[in-house]
């Protein structure tokens, strides 16, 4: 069997060396559109150290994966300890917002603790990830912190999102929520309390040792755009840039939706093509600034909810890294969701930059603009899915035609318009392999 998988991201990268082993599978073909895999977890080089598209931390739930994920990076990994905190009102507030009321003023303090134990919105089901935070933490954690910062993650009304991205969270304990308020430590999201990460390299490491795996029966072919899908008898004709032609029995797609939609020659029902145009994403714009020095203390991540301010996460990505390679200053991540059409899709580079760097300074996070002595933007298409309201209804329709009409297998961020993380996407992985028939379509 000749297996082709659209797009060379971690998602198909993770497929592939799991389908290698397969005794039906003669080849497989990795047909990337940029010049090298990797997709959203590349990595690139800035002053002394990696950026990636956001920080990636590695963590599971699941051991089979994180086991897998360490093993990729061989000695190139070392284990931390979560330091994130909330930037509000001036203040460092202890992530996730729940577990630092303490930090807040008296007044913002009690607002949180009084409407969350004497919360009216408790009883009712959400439907959405307003009422999602409402029902779970009260009126004043949702208004003081979790509805601004959504609003600015996403550029979206959390009025108008589903619950998928946030239903998992579990609803803090009465007790837990008095303690943060009195001042004891707590923690919340207690999976994500320690994690891994490269020592060098960035993110991009993991996916290097997944490469680095791949037997002659996998083939990388970067720079290989889909450009048209067509069926051929019983296989699948795909074609490339560069007008380049190849056959396989059975396809994957990791690459968003939209684009297979649009490179498929059958006749798609237009219900489908509908469904596909109305799936919603943003964009990331990466900053990345070399400072003399910064006023984030020991932390790792910080976000804010703040409007005023142009970025929603601010990331110390010395953190990740072993001291011995510190030279003495500090290496800043700052992250800018967009989307297309919208206003900050609008300025261009030198004027996001500024405005991220107004904004550090602003917040007194860092002293003067003449601290900042290198800076890199670069700028992501695909970065995160968008719950909204009609997400779950398009999707569906869009995979029941996909997999269950032609055969086509989604997989991935994009390629099944889920937010997943890295650990959700190699799980998925591995249930795909299990679950893999040598059937064609």
């Amino acid at each position: 069997m000749r297996i082709g998988i659209l797009g060379a991201g971690l998602s198909g990268i993770s497929l592939a060396y799991l389908l290698q082993e397969q005794e039906s599978v003669a080849a497989i073909d990795l047909l990337e559109k940029e010049s090298r895999p990797g997709g959203l977890c590349r990595s690139f080089p800035f002053s002394n150290l990696c950026y990636d598209v956001g920080p990636h931390i590695m963590f599971s739930k699941n051991a089979e994966v994180l086991d897998l994920m360490v093993k990729m990076l061989g000695e190139n990994v070392h284990k931390l300890r979560r330091s994130n905190k909330i930037f509000h009102d001036g203040r460092f507030v202890k992530y996730p917002f729940e577990n630092g009321l303490s930090a807040l003023s008296a007044h913002d303090c009690d607002y949180c603790l009084t409407t969350f134990l004497n919360n009216p919105y408790s009883q009712y089901v959400p439907a959405s990830m307003l009422q999602f935070f409402l029902a779970t933490f009260g009126e004043g954690m949702t208004n003081l912190y979790l509805r601004p910062y959504n609003e600015k993650i996403w550029k979206f009304d959390p009025a108008c999102m589903d619950t998928q991205m946030v239903e998992r969270i579990p609803k803090p304990p009465p007790e837990d929520i008095l303690r943060s308020a009195q001042g004891v430590s707590t923690e919340g999201y207690v999976h994500q309390l320690y994690f891994y990460y490269p020592k060098c390299g960035g993110i991009q490491s993991l996916v290097n040792g997944f490469l680095a795996k791949l037997g002659t029966t996998v083939t990388v072919r970067a720079g290989a755009a889909v450009q048209r899908i067509a069926r051929s008898g019983g296989c699948w004709r795909v074609t490339t840039a560069g007008g380049i032609q190849r056959e396989y029995d059975r396809l994957v797609s990791t690459i968003p939706i939209p684009l297979l939609i649009a490179a498929l020659e059958e006749h798609v029902p237009q219900p489908v093509v509908q469904a596909a145009s109305r799936l919603r994403f943003n964009s990331i714009a990466i900053c990345a600034l070399q400072v003399r020095s910064a006023n984030v203390g020991d932390n790792f991540a910080i976000t804010l909810a703040d409007k005023h301010v142009l970025f929603h996460r601010l990331t110390k990505l010395n953190f990740l890294f072993p001291p011995e390679i510190d030279d003495g200053s500090t290496t800043l991540l700052a992250e800018v969701t967009y989307r297309a059409g919208d206003m900050i899709s609008k300025i261009d580079d030198a004027q996001l930059m500024g405005r991220v760097i107004d904004g550090l300074v602003d917040t007194g996070l860092l002293s003067r603009r003449d601290d900042v002595v290198a800076r890199q933007l670069s700028r992501f298409e695909h970065a995160y899915v968008i719950y909204d309201l009609d997400h779950r209804c398009n999707v569906d329709m869009i995979r029941k035609y996909c997999e269950g009409e032609l055969g086509i297998v989604l997989h991935g961020r994009f390629g099944e318009f889920e937010y997943i993380n890295m650990d959700a996407v190699i799980e998925r992985s591995l249930q795909r392999n299990r679950a893999w028939k040598p059937s064609t379509s």
